[in-house]
């Protein structure tokens, strides 16, 4: 190589060394320089709770995909456990059965005074599945609630990150056991979700605009839920609707109530929540 193109050679590969550092890291690589963090607090309601997924109208937080420590769930915490051992023992679960979105604050408070370095918020189906569709939570006040919440994280936890779940699918509930007698028993005898699953056999197009009506309430809210995510900053990740889209199935339900996910259906929660979060 002649003197020329070997000073050539040099000043190309120099430049391509600049151009390198100065381009943004791409998200793998910035998930891969995030340590794992040595606290969780898990925020929410049943689902969270992991209610119905070991025994009968219990809340099972071993089972939870968030926080549980169940070994065939592999919630959050155990994936991030395998990577980083210090969290061991600092897996809060501050989410409420029965919760709804004007619960989250209260909730967001005490991951603060615990400290997290990881919060996950799972809210808004009780919000939707109320005794009647007249009664579900306004998208404006579901937004409020939520901006609340998020808000008095940031303030209390500035370098916390925050996962924000999508709303599960609540008409997919419908869909998958409204040819079951068991579901269609447990729905009506539990009052479960009437806002949707009143009349479940029922063809009548009252009744099919109304599920639309409730399920595009969970549409709104999630999209809620994305925007006050993006507002909140980089700290924040919202799933991007991947729990929402999950098309679960009948199995993956509580054999109690055909409401709740069961043990294989937290595992699967968790799989792909976390797979659709930060990643560590």
């Amino acid at each position: 190589m002649t003197l020329a193109r070997r000073a050539l050679a040099v000043a190309t590969a120099c430049a391509a060394l600049v151009t390198a550092a100065t381009l943004p890291a791409s998200p793998a690589a910035a998930a891969a320089a995030d340590p794992p963090p040595t606290s969780m607090v898990s925020l929410g309601d049943s689902i969270t709770r992991g209610f119905n997924a070991c025994g009968w109208y219990v809340d099972c937080t071993a089972r939870s995909f968030s926080t549980g420590d169940y070994a065939s769930v592999n919630s959050h915490y155990l994936r991030i456990r395998a990577a980083e051992p210090a969290i061991a023992g600092r897996n809060h679960n501050a989410a409420r059965t029965g919760a709804k979105s004007a619960d989250l604050p209260g909730q967001a408070a005490t991951a603060v005074s615990q400290g997290a370095g990881y919060v996950t918020v799972l809210i808004g189906a009780n919000d939707a599945c109320t005794g009647s569709e007249s009664t579900m939570t306004t998208v404006a006040t579901f937004r409020s609630n939520i901006d609340t919440a998020l808000n008095r994280l940031k303030s209390g936890l500035p370098t916390a990150r925050v996962l924000v779940v999508s709303i599960p699918d609540v008409h997919r509930l419908w869909t998958v056991g409204k040819d079951s007698g068991s579901a269609r028993t447990a729905w009506s005898l539990f009052g479960i979700c009437q806002s949707l699953l009143a009349n479940p056999t029922s063809t009548s197009q009252a009744d099919t605009d109304r599920r639309n009506r409730v399920r595009q309430r969970v549409v709104d809210y999630n999209t809620q839920l994305a925007q006050a995510c993006t507002a909140y900053g980089a700290n924040c990740r919202f799933d991007g609707n991947a729990v929402f889209r999950y098309p679960f199935a009948l199995g993956q339900l509580s054999t109690w109530d055909y409401f709740h996910p069961n043990t294989s259906g937290q595992q699967v929660l968790a799989t792909v929540s976390y797979g659709a979060g930060f990643g560590w």
